[in-house]
């Protein structure tokens, strides 16, 4: 099985590929149109600023490859808020996979909230095939200031200030904004799902 991690200036991409050995799967990190578009499967992980990220993206065409793929595809945190259409930050148009906007959390009370959401927090609500195996409540691991809206394409939530979309999917479109590398058992889970989809 040949699996694509895309290149696109992001961090934690070696923890990525860590977690993937692990699991007996080795992969190629590119950004090489050609070899992305004939990987089995295709993981856009990453943690970073939108706008950046988009340039990258757009420089090297990644943004009209993207979209049309058909392999499974995986997004991890930033990732999957690129796969959006539209993100607060920065004012940033992203690929449009998702028809769903990401936004920045606004705490209601400073006290109880910070921004960013860091740590670990429990998935609820959850459905499909990425998640077998898993039970409501399993907790993974956040960094993030900004966040997906729910949708119909919302498969797992997760609560901070107020629900929004854990996971995601959209026919071969999966992401998770919480990071699975990081996750324990529940990512480690996550990730072999991704890895036996078809």
């Amino acid at each position: 099985m040949k699996v694509a991690v895309i290149k696109y200036n992001a961090g934690n991409v070696q923890s990525v590929l860590y977690a993937l050995e692990r699991l007996g799967t080795e992969a190629v990190l590119t950004d090489d149109l050609e070899t992305i578009a004939k990987a089995d499967k295709v993981i856009f992980p990453g943690q970073g600023e939108a706008s950046t990220a988009m340039k990258y993206l757009k420089e090297r065409n990644l943004d009209k490859l993207i979209p049309d793929l058909k392999q499974p595809f995986f997004g991890v945190c930033l990732g999957q808020q690129l796969l959006c259409e539209y993100s607060e930050e920065n004012d940033t148009p992203c690929l449009g996979v998702f028809p769903v906007k990401v936004k920045r959390f606004i705490p209601e009370n400073t006290f109880e909230y910070k921004v960013p959401h860091v740590g670990w927090n429990d998935i609820f609500d959850i459905k499909g095939p990425l998640l077998e195996g898993l039970e409501a409540q399993s907790f993974v691991y956040y960094v993030h200031s900004y966040y997906c809206e729910l949708s119909d394409f919302t498969i797992a939530k997760t609560h901070y200030i107020h629900d929004f979309a854990a996971l995601m999917n959209k026919d071969n479109f999966y992401s998770m904004q919480a990071h699975p590398e990081k996750s324990g058992l529940v990512g480690e889970r996550i990730l072999s799902n991704f890895l036996q989809l078809k």
